[in-house]
């Protein structure tokens, strides 16, 4: 050791590149030298090797130093590993059977549902040894009347300046909406959201199915398949630049302008389900630039099911930070893995398109053969897929490092409903049902301060249950592993 100690510093910072957190641990232990070394390019050099998707821990990872936001993530990689977790309600339910929307920046989290969004603002722990807390912020509406038409069907956050306020939003009536959250009084819980904040982007005859951003660039889908190309301005509405028509029904959309090539997802129900447009010039290909399908053998054996969620991988997955990595869910119950790259094809594309793309991997849960409603990548070591299913609030987990360990669990009170959103983070996965939202915790630190506090439910009609081992922070939830074993 007293010659490893002689080392240039840039040498050393060569090796701790290779070095394992066990081993960046055990050499900041050494001797004074080799801590500074490791708390000055170590930890800083693990967590720009190893970025993670983690909005909702902004504020913290603003006051922990390098090491800290370290310790955090390797607590929460072992939860993953050990498949324990904090599951919690963020709210009680509404009223009435929505259809909820979410959508995540680095200050708040915003569940859509019926016409109105709640709002949940993120702040640093007052201690190193405490979770980052979520705090209800308020309860925004848009129209102090109940209106089918006007639910948001569609929501994202969008950049603008640092004010961490502005959402586009789509509406049951075919209306994409720029939404400037108003400013909040002290103590103010309630507001509702006027024209001042309000800009109509444009109006479809058709329901905004999805909303999706990638960095300057908005693409909003109707259910009759109108695809429609926007450039973002930080403090004005959006330029309309480019448009096409599927002409079939649509349901998920997903945009990327960070893959080698900029693309547009779109998922349908058709004898293409999902392809990719490509986006050159700032126009949409009317054409698809790729299809991808299932595998050979289930196309033989039945019709194409519909895609209704849409992601890629999140940073340092192990299949590397590539959008050419594209995750779907499907009608039939499964999670297929496309990549971009693969020579893997199959026969019977239609005239003028291209062959289409076999998956590399799939995933399913053995016990539940439901649509695949919703889903997203991350978790420990950020190489998890969550997939929300279409019946009794069932979020499914794989590792896809171990993909015969999947398992199951259902949500907060047992809800028969379908999972309609999901955020999946490196430590938290949010999630929201036809009743209320929710949230998957599986970092250290979590208390009963964490989360915003539940009022009691008088009718006890909410089918909420206290783990007894969680000192009344957690609630208890249903889990299953797919194999057979035990978890």
């Amino acid at each position: 050791m007293p010659a490893f100690q002689t080392l240039p510093n840039d040498i050393l910072v060569i090796i701790m590149h290779y070095l394992r957190i066990q081993d960046l641990a055990v050499l900041s232990r050494t001797s004074k030298s080799l801590h500074a070394t490791v708390s000055q390019y170590g930890w800083n050099d693990h967590l720009r090797l190893n970025p993670r998707r983690c909005l909702s821990l902004s504020k913290a990872l603003g006051v922990w130093d390098a090491r800290m936001q370290v310790r955090y993530h390797t607590l929460a990689d072992r939860a993953w590993a050990r498949s324990e977790f904090v599951a919690r309600p963020l709210q009680r339910p509404w009223y009435g059977k929505l259809q909820p929307l979410m959508a995540i920046n680095s200050s708040r989290l915003i569940v859509a549902a019926g016409n109105s969004l709640y709002s949940f603002v993120f702040k640093a722990p007052r201690t190193a040894e405490l979770a980052p807390s979520i705090h209800f912020e308020c309860t925004y509406t848009f129209s102090l009347e109940a209106d089918l038409r006007r639910d948001v069907t569609g929501i994202a956050f969008v950049p603008d300046d640092g004010l961490d306020r502005t959402l586009y939003v789509g509406f049951e009536d075919g209306r994409l909406e720029r939404v400037v959250l108003p400013a909040l009084q002290a103590g103010q819980y309630q507001a509702l959201i006027g024209t001042y904040s309000r800009h109509c982007q444009y109006e479809d005859r058709e329901v905004i199915e999805s909303v999706s951003v990638s960095d300057n660039l908005l693409l909003s889908l109707s259910s009759a398949g109108m695809a429609k190309l926007f450039r973002l301005h930080p403090t004005a509405p959006a330029t309309d630049i480019s448009s096409l028509n599927t002409e079939v029904r649509s349901w998920s959309s997903y945009l990327s302008t960070r893959s080698s090539t900029a693309y547009a997802a779109i998922g349908t129900s058709s004898s293409t389900p999902l392809a990719l447009h490509s986006i050159t010039n700032s126009e949409l290909s009317t054409t698809p630039w790729a299809l991808l399908h299932q595998s050979a053998k289930e196309a033989e054996r039945s019709r194409s099911p519909a895609v209704y969620g849409i992601c890629t991988a999140p940073p340092s997955s192990p299949w590397g930070a590539s959008e050419q990595i594209i995750v779907s869910g499907w009608y039939d119950g499964k999670v297929r893995v496309h990549d971009l790259r693969s020579s893997s094809r199959i026969s019977g594309a239609p005239s003028g398109h291209p062959t289409p793309l076999s998956p590399v991997m799939s995933f399913y849960d053995p016990w539940s053969f439901e649509p695949i409603y919703t889903l997203d990548c991350g978790g420990g070591s950020s190489s998890h897929i969550a997939a929300g299913s279409a019946r009794h609030s069932v979020v499914a987990f794989w590792d896809v490092r171990a993909v015969s360990r999947g398992w199951s669990v259902h949500a907060p009170g047992n809800d028969s409903s379908p999972v309609y959103s999901l955020i999946l983070e490196g430590s938290r996965l949010f999630g929201a049902n036809q009743s209320r939202s929710f949230i998957y915790d599986f970092g250290p630190g979590v208390t009963q301060t964490t989360y915003p506090h539940l009022p009691p439910d008088r009718n006890e009609r909410d089918g909420l249950q206290h783990r007894k081992d969680w000192d009344g922070v957690g609630y208890y939830v249903t889990k299953y592993p797919h194999s057979r074993g035990e978890m």
